[in-house]
């Protein structure tokens, strides 16, 4: 029951779509503009860098704010198992932000929020690896997709090694479960890109550029 609860807490916190309520308050809806996506990536094309910036932040910290709750709130009766609920509450947070009920549940990518995840359930190396490299691809490459699903590919990797090393403190089902969450995490990242992949097989994907700030 307490997975449930923490999967509904993170929707719950994913639902905030800062890209859209950004758009909103300077009388832009981003779903129907550019690619019509309400994530970062769309915000910086059609808003610019201030835009982008504040999406990015604000799906980023509302999934950390997500794992937040469920830490304060379970920390205690369910301390054995604080790794996982706090994935599944980062699970919930990016499902909350991919599939807001509210907007007919057309959502973002959930890149930044999976950051949000990574920064809030792992060690600062693992974070610097993941989001380094993201940033390293988009700045040789300016492929926005190609970065984020290196970096899905790479957390899935890191909480694979870094469970077997025992950096968790959880083993047996609970671990398993963490490895299940990353790994669906990756294939929900991979689902949203279908097209931006496909883009890049066929060298036609959209490069990184920036808007007229607003």
């Amino acid at each position: 029951m307490e997975r449930v609860i923490c999967l509904i807490i993170g929707y719950i916190f994913g639902l905030f779509q800062t890209g859209y309520l950004y758009g909103k308050v300077h009388h832009v809806d981003i779903r129907k503009k550019g690619s019509g996506n309400a994530g970062t990536t769309n915000a910086l094309r059609t808003m610019g860098w201030k835009a982008g910036f504040i999406t990015f932040v604000g799906d980023c910290f509302k999934c950390i704010l997500a794992v937040a709750l469920v830490r304060l709130i379970f920390a205690k009766s369910h301390a054995d198992i604080m790794p996982v609920l706090a994935m599944y509450a980062g699970m919930g947070a990016v499902l909350g932000h991919n599939y807001p009920f509210y907007m007919h549940f057309k959502g973002g990518k959930g890149i930044a929020a999976t950051a949000g995840l990574l920064i809030s359930t792992t060690n600062v190396w693992m974070s610097l690896i993941c989001i380094g490299t993201f940033l390293v691809i988009v700045a040789v490459t300016r492929y926005v997709s190609l970065g984020s699903l290196t970096l899905v590919v790479i957390y899935l990797i890191e909480i694979i090694v870094y469970g077997q090393m025992g950096g968790f403190g959880v083993s047996g089902g609970p671990l398993i479960e963490m490895y299940v969450i990353a790994a669906l995490l990756m294939i929900s990242a991979f689902y949203k890109h279908k097209a931006n992949i496909k883009r890049l097989l066929n060298g036609t994907e959209n490069k990184l550029s920036v808007g007229k700030n607003k």
